[in-house]
């Protein structure tokens, strides 16, 4: 009989974004189960990241759980951030979620979107 082989985490968070994450959980206006984050084509690399409140979990979601928080990854995202670490940066003129995306193979000058290719899968 053939073992299943556990699915890889898509995502993992840094202690920064998981903070974040909670405090933007319990800042929301009403419930919210967690963060949802997807990709949309877009600005001039092509493709930009998203971040949105989760009010429930879609039967289709890829739930990533991970120091203490969730976060829903949409399905149509899922090949494009397979591997990748959600940040949370502050500086002098930002504070942001930032993606380091093994996937990325460009991005534009201003840092607004990026170019990326579906993770390859092993088989």
């Amino acid at each position: 009989m053939a073992s299943v082989r556990p699915r890889p985490q898509v995502m993992r968070l840094t202690e920064a974004a998981a903070h974040r994450v909670r405090e933007l959980t319990a800042r929301a206006d009403s419930e919210i189960v967690g963060l949802r984050v997807g990709i949309k084509k877009g600005g001039c690399a092509g493709m930009e990241y998203t971040v949105e409140y989760a009010r429930d979990i879609q039967p289709t979601d890829e739930v990533v759980e991970d120091k203490g928080v969730k976060v829903l990854v949409d399905p149509q995202a899922v090949l494009f951030l397979l591997g990748t670490e959600m940040d949370f940066k502050v500086d002098r003129m930002s504070a942001q979620f930032v993606f380091n995306n093994p996937n990325q193979t460009s991005s534009c000058g201003c840092g607004e979107s990026v170019e990326l290719a579906p993770a390859k899968i092993d088989g």
